[in-house]
């Protein structure tokens, strides 16, 4: 399985509200980095942990409308297109950084002001 299918399964987990199965291609001192945050969550349990709170991460109504990869070297860069119940289209990029066949990192990246402005 290539690290841009990992990224994908992952995906599908999240729509499908399976966050175990999410958290399982994570290494056990995974960061996740999300803008606008006032901390990086470190490590598998911890981000498995907040995936409980997902409604409170994401702006009401979100909705990822297009999904795509770019693969490189022990990496994956997921562009998204998305909309909310205020945003009515936008785009972010996620990138995630591999370690082997598990994810050691996954850094968002967004517009802040107009994500604050979606809640």
């Amino acid at each position: 399985m290539s690290i841009s299918e990992i990224v994908q399964r992952g995906w599908d987990a999240l729509a499908a509200g399976d966050f175990d199965t999410l958290v399982a291609d994570y290494v056990d001192n995974m960061i996740f980095i999300m803008p606008g945050q006032n901390d990086v969550l470190e490590g598998r349990q911890r981000f498995r942990e907040a995936l409980t709170a997902l409604g409170e991460i994401l702006p009401p109504g979100f909705e990822i409308t297009s999904l795509r990869q770019v693969e490189g070297e022990n990496e994956v860069v997921s562009i998204l297109e998305w909309a909310s119940e205020k945003i009515p289209s936008s785009q972010s990029t996620v990138l995630f950084k591999f370690e082997g066949d598990k994810i050691r990192e996954e850094r968002w990246f967004v517009d802040t002001e107009q994500w604050k402005s979606a809640f």
